[in-house]
């Protein structure tokens, strides 16, 4: 057993974060050697007189750091990074994001794996959009956004605003899109070491986002209707999570809309436990459901994020989030500082599109468009299992035996698709399998969805043994 005892390091971070950094510190200059092992929990807490949970998050953010390995009965040993190998992460990036896809797709593929808005002829506005800004405004396209518009701030209250929820203009902060807005919040409410939950089904990307920022993500499990109160409530006492991430309206990738009940239980085992919410409903303005949101429940803990990439145009990269009173100037900042601030012609189209109208026309457009995909989908894949909403644009499918997702998933790449298996859309390592693939159809034309899943429906009919899985 090693003798060495840490010095927390000062400074203003939690005490437990400034004991991991002490621990660091000490694996670097080579006071603890590799192989080392560190003091029991409880002896260090008595050591330093604080709680064996405060030494407990310590150690869990080391090893979020990739600098120490726990083992049950043994204890916990400094890592040899040498010779740790590819399978041992040593870095947040590993560990965040070991084993997903890659972030470039192959050419020639039929992009069934993505969701942005369908093409509606969004050009000509948004290009007319764009013209009007650079002419009218040459000296702010040309040099920093160094201030917020008071139109910024409208767009968004009116973008976020559904079912009888309007949220405050001072609540308002805009966002380069709605992953960067909910990332903002992780970041702006919580501390390296703190447990976010997620469901067990979920946007990984933004579990992966967590984890990459050095935040511990925890599941949650799910139903048919969404997430079950009564595990996030065990969660929530067991291991005291800062902040939950919900998709209650058409929840992606299972499509559920959470019963109003379950919002309202949710809000209040989150109010019972200190838990701050973001309630991403991106999807949700395309939905046209009444369901209140999670928001009018716990409006002094929810933060919610929306924005533009999926009913009106990704590329504008448009998002806002509202605040519970008083957070807003906190997340604004957080949000310049993760990624350099926003980009005033885009900010500025974005915001003009709301408040002319125009992106409420092109969601029309965009819900009408996705419709008539989803009629085509549906049809073509007549007989099977799958999930679905009229305005949504993915679905949601139960494979058939013998297929396994990653099989089914290769599969359709052998024949130029990419669709998404299961393991995409899982915030940790998990032993349980849905056998369920995601599919997607707001890329391309309507011919080329047609074509695409005639072909998927082949697939899924001829089985496994109809795929030959050699290179």
């Amino acid at each position: 057993m090693t003798s060495f005892r840490p010095e927390p390091i000062e400074g203003d971070s939690p005490y437990y974060s400034r004991l991991a950094d002490a621990f660091e510190a000490a694996v670097a200059d080579g006071r603890l050697e590799p192989g080392a092992k560190l003091p029991p929990q409880r002896n260090l807490a008595f050591d330093l007189g604080v709680t064996v949970g405060t030494v407990g998050r310590a150690y869990a953010l080391l090893r979020e750091r990739g600098l120490v390995s726990g083992e049950i009965g043994r204890g916990t040993y400094v890592l040899d990074h040498a010779r740790a190998g590819a399978n041992q992460p040593t870095d947040s990036f590993t560990l965040a994001f070991n084993g997903t896809r890659h972030v470039e797709a192959p050419l020639g593929k039929l992009r069934f794996d993505t969701t942005a808005a369908p093409d509606v002829d969004q050009g000509p506005i948004i290009g007319e959009t764009l013209s009007a800004i650079a002419r009218e405004m040459p000296l702010e396209v040309a040099s920093y956004s160094r201030t917020t518009p008071a139109s910024w701030l409208q767009a968004g209250a009116r973008w976020l605003s559904r079912n009888d929820w309007i949220p405050a203009e001072e609540d308002i902060v805009a966002t380069q899109g709605a992953t960067a807005a909910a990332l903002s919040v992780i970041t702006a409410m919580s501390a390296p070491g703190d447990r976010i939950v997620f469901e067990n089904l979920t946007y990984s990307f933004m579990a992966r986002s967590a984890r990459l920022a050095g935040r511990r993500t925890v599941g949650v499990e799910l139903d048919a209707e969404g997430m079950l109160p009564d595990d996030f409530e065990r969660v929530c006492a067991q291991q005291h999570p800062k902040l939950a991430f919900l998709m209650p309206t058409l929840h992606n990738p299972t499509l559920a809309i959470l019963p109003e009940e379950r919002r309202r239980q949710i809000a209040e085992i989150a109010r019972r436990y200190g838990v701050w919410l973001i309630e991403d409903d991106l999807y949700g303005d395309l939905s046209d459901d009444p369901t209140p949101l999670v928001v009018q429940f716990a409006p002094d803990r929810t933060f919610v994020v929306g924005g533009l990439s999926k009913s009106v145009a990704a590329g504008l990269r448009g998002g806002w989030v509202a605040c519970p009173p008083h957070l807003a100037q906190r997340v604004k900042v957080t949000h310049k500082l993760l990624t350099g601030g926003l980009s005033f012609i885009l900010a500025e189209a974005g915001a003009r599109l709301v408040l002319s109208g125009a992106a409420d026309e092109l969601r029309a457009r965009s819900m009408a468009e996705i419709a008539a995909r989803q009629a085509i989908v549906a049809q073509a894949l007549a007989g099977h299992d799958f999930a679905t909403h009229a305005h949504a644009p993915f679905i949601w499918l139960k494979l058939p035996e013998p297929w396994l997702s990653g099989t089914f998933k290769a599969a359709a790449a052998r024949e130029n698709i990419l669709v998404d298996d299961e393991d995409e859309y899982k915030p940790e390592r998990m032993e349980r399998s849905y056998h369920r693939a995601r599919m997607s159809y707001s890329s391309g034309d309507r011919q080329g969805i047609a074509a695409g899943f005639a072909q998927l429906r082949r697939l899924l009919d001829s089985g496994v043994a109809g795929y030959d899985g050699e290179a």
